[in-house]
């Protein structure tokens, strides 16, 4: 990796790590005291639309973000096009959600869903607005001003919510937190850009990066809709305060987890893209990509499973104690999540998309199993399924993209094995200490101390590459400060 490219990702990675742990952690901290504030039910009734935003949201970017940033040439009417049709396609999207808001109430049997439905949808359009702005950033590795953005709009969203809360207006406190924070963010992004839109829309332009996007964008909806189906199982065949309870654990995970994938998955995609043609170049960034996003993944994962109960008890209360063990399960599968997204970023370097799409539809098939086993004998076991799914989720992205760049999932465990041992025993660890008869307050400090004690003697004396790597990043971090 050249010098200029490597200090650049090196920023893009600083600062868009800081932009997912920042404005992530201020979420997950504004969460806790909501979750204290609120109740378990209020926050299930939040999930049970989850879905219908986020497959809304994929449909209005229909790949076309991730069209632009692998494009070399850029020219303007590109951006137009793509701004038209994203805000066309979210207003009629809108439109629909709110004219199908009685049905959606009445499949959960929540009568207020209607209502809801209809306030938190105008958030479609909001982030149609802003995502032109957003992309201009991201092929730019601008990660530093979208990381101020995000941190004042946490930080506000967060105040927005907690004063709602506070004044008991229930599950209406999430609604004013989401929105918010979406309409702050985009206000922002387009007071930073520079690029306005003009009327002008080319046909060939849309034909060029739908050609790219569109299977993205299916392989983005199987992908979204798995990932809130069971919000829609748990909410329709269980009660809303068992899904509230799975949402407080997945939110646990994902401060972790999904938050450091999509920090390595942004800065890593335009950065791999810009060397697509050299192939040595392109396999080496990437085994470095996979190796120390894996050693930070399984030390976090596989800690959080040993730190479950305590934390949740200290952080949201003993009656968030069923999260408990929803979240160990969870913490499984999203230790493998971030080296089977990652795999599949190398098909859309390369240009695949229609292979990204066929694996996501064998995926997606394979992981009907797990969930219809979770109707029948319950939420515990579709969450152990989706471990499962988890493996085999990895192992075919693996199989793929190992011909791309000579990089097969023998060699990529190889690399990661050590890795995951040195985590693996740590946690044993750290879980053995839980069970001392002492107080949570007392327990939890202690399980963490000796976690990162044991974890920095044990890699210092093996003196991995990746470890080393995060050292000097970190220590390169503190002097400048």
């Amino acid at each position: 990796m050249s010098e200029s490219l490597k200090s650049k990702t090196i920023r893009g990675v600083g600062w868009s790590f800081i932009d997912n742990i920042a404005s992530s952690g201020i979420t997950f901290l504004v969460g806790l005291v909501l979750a204290r504030l609120l109740t378990p039910s209020e926050y299930g009734i939040m999930a049970m639309i989850a879905i219908f935003v986020a497959v809304s949201n994929s449909i209005i970017d229909s790949g076309f973000s991730n069209a632009l940033i692998r494009k070399v040439r850029i020219e303007r009417v590109d951006y137009n096009t793509v701004f038209y049709f994203n805000l066309v396609v979210s207003i009629v999207l809108y439109l629909a959600l709110f004219f199908a808001s009685p049905v959606i109430s009445y499949f959960f049997k929540e009568p207020i869903l209607t209502e809801v439905v209809r306030v938190i949808g105008c958030v479609l359009i909001i982030n149609a607005l802003g995502i032109i702005p957003r992309t201009i950033f991201v092929r730019d590795v601008n990660f530093k001003l979208q990381t101020k953005v995000s941190l004042i709009s946490s930080i506000s969203s967060g105040g927005v919510g907690i004063s709602m809360a506070v004044l008991g207006m229930g599950v209406w406190s999430l609604v004013g937190q989401q929105l918010s924070r979406q309409l702050l963010n985009t206000l922002f992004l387009w007071i930073y850009c520079h690029w306005r839109p003009i009327w002008e829309f080319s046909m060939q332009s849309f034909k060029d990066l739908f050609g790219f996007g569109s299977k993205l964008l299916l392989s983005g909806l199987l992908d979204t809709i798995y990932k809130n189906i069971y919000y829609i199982i748990i909410g329709r065949f269980y009660t809303s305060a068992q899904l509230g309870q799975y949402t407080r654990a997945e939110q646990f995970n994902t401060i972790f987890s999904s938050n450091l994938t999509s920090v390595i998955q942004r800065v890593s995609y335009p950065v791999l893209s810009s060397i697509q043609e050299d192939p040595e170049r392109l396999r080496e960034a990437y085994r470095r990509v996979i190796k120390t996003t894996m050693l930070i993944t399984f030390a976090c994962m596989l800690g959080l499973a040993a730190l479950a109960k305590p934390l949740i008890v200290i952080l949201i209360g003993e009656k968030w104690l069923p999260a408990v063990y929803f979240l160990q399960i969870i913490s499984f599968s999203g230790m493998l999540y971030p080296l089977h997204a990652i795999n599949l970023n190398i098909l859309q370097v390369k240009g695949h998309s229609g292979l990204f799409l066929k694996l996501e539809i064998i995926k997606k098939t394979i992981a009907i199993g797990p969930i219809a086993v979770g109707i029948v004998y319950g939420i515990e076991y579709m969450l152990w399924g989706s471990v499962c799914t988890s493996f085999i989720a990895y192992f075919l992205n693996s199989y793929y993209s190992a011909d791309l760049i000579d990089y097969p999932a023998g060699k990529q465990i190889k690399d990661i094995l050590p890795t995951f041992m040195v985590s693996f025993v740590v946690a044993v660890v750290m879980w053995g200490i839980s069970f001392w008869n002492v107080s949570n307050y007392i327990l939890l400090p202690i399980q963490i101390l000796v976690g990162m004690l044991l974890t920095v003697l044990i890699y210092e004396r093996l003196k991995l590459a990746e470890y080393l790597e995060i050292r000097r990043l970190v220590l390169s971090t503190l002097k400048h400060k």
